[in-house]
């Protein structure tokens, strides 16, 4: 068999892999379309958790929970399923909040590092930093589960 023939094969079946992976769903991106989603998203794995306050990013790709204490729910769009976490202020590696309504998170755990968060407004921005430590850093706190 000749290289071009041999190559031409290789290409071809490469292509129709990559176009069976995306035509059977691989490439969809999962959303949440409201806070009730990320509310039923996140019971499924914590089902005994109290959830006080929902804050959806931007892209609505990530849900920020306030729970009970200094806990935080995570829920996170990746490809076409959901990350969910609880975290507290000692797993924060860093946070820096950007540009108005950006945070930008970094994790001490290793499976996830954490990522960049738009936010429709700089209040809500402000009130993922302030329950994942911003409050905790600045003399602030929040009480029964209010931000």
């Amino acid at each position: 068999m000749s290289l071009p023939v041999l190559v031409a094969i290789v290409v071809v079946g490469i292509a129709l892999c990559v176009a069976a992976v995306h035509f059977t769903g691989g490439s969809k991106q999962a959303t949440l379309a409201a806070e009730d989603d990320a509310i039923r998203r996140f019971a499924e794995d914590f089902p005994d958790e109290t959830i006080f306050t929902v804050r959806l990013t931007e892209d609505r790709r990530t849900a920020f929970l306030v729970l009970d204490g200094d806990r935080t729910g995570i829920v996170r769009a990746i490809g076409d399923r959901f990350l969910t976490r609880i975290v507290t202020p000692p797993d924060i590696a860093s946070i820096e909040f950007g540009r108005p309504a950006m945070l930008s998170i970094r994790f001490k755990d290793f499976t996830w590092g954490g990522g960049q968060f738009a936010f429709g407004a700089s209040h809500d921005a402000g009130a993922v930093l302030q329950a994942l430590g911003g409050g905790a850093f600045s003399g602030e706190g929040r009480k029964n589960g209010k931000l």
